[in-house]
């Protein structure tokens, strides 16, 4: 099945695929709690302008968790106002993705989710490269980053997924992920 978006599930599977044997690794202490238990996804991120963290379990056995989703939610709202936007499960899997392929226990700094229109339109004046349509305004974004990988590192993972927009941002030094069309670019 192709999303509008262009990617397809299948995609996303495969990368999850791919994900399960760099992280085999790291589960295999817990052969017994995972056994039974199907497949999960997880996502570890933290807000640089709240200092807030959310390390959660979002999906188990093809099933969003409606809390943990709430939670990232939260984290990912515009800070700047407070508002909060559903945002798109397919970037929350892009990035977990992205995570597993690069092997890092690290969480991501989130240096911006949901933007409200005013807030992106405000950092539209200050820089040619925030978009006047951002995927940011409709939660379908993150600008993310880590100290153990490098732009081209997260980069790579990310668009090895297939499954979005990959933007990389090396004189900020972070990488943009969007469940938009499948394409890249530097900023």
């Amino acid at each position: 099945m192709t999303t509008s978006n262009g990617f397809t599930r299948r995609s996303l599977l495969k990368a999850f695929a791919a994900t399960a044997i760099t992280a085999a690794p790291t589960f295999s202490n817990a052969a017994g709690f995972l056994r039974g238990a199907g497949d999960i996804r997880r996502i570890s991120i933290y807000s640089q302008k709240t200092g807030e963290r959310v390390d959660t379990i979002y999906w188990i056995d093809g099933e969003y968790i409606t809390d943990a989703l709430t939670e990232i939610n939260y984290l990912m709202r515009d800070w700047r106002n407070g508002q909060t936007k559903r945002i798109d499960t397919r970037t929350i899997d892009i990035m977990a993705a992205s995570h597993n392929i690069m092997g890092t226990t690290e969480p991501y700094m989130l240096l911006s989710g949901y933007r409200s229109a005013a807030t992106n339109a405000m950092l539209r004046r200050q820089s040619r490269n925030v978009a006047k349509n951002s995927l940011h305004i409709k939660g379908k974004a993150a600008d993310l980053r880590l100290g153990s990988r490098s732009v081209k590192q997260m980069a790579e993972a990310a668009a090895s997924c297939s499954a979005g927009g990959v933007g990389r941002y090396y004189g900020s030094n972070f990488v943009h992920m969007d469940c938009g069309d499948v394409r890249t670019w530097n900023g």
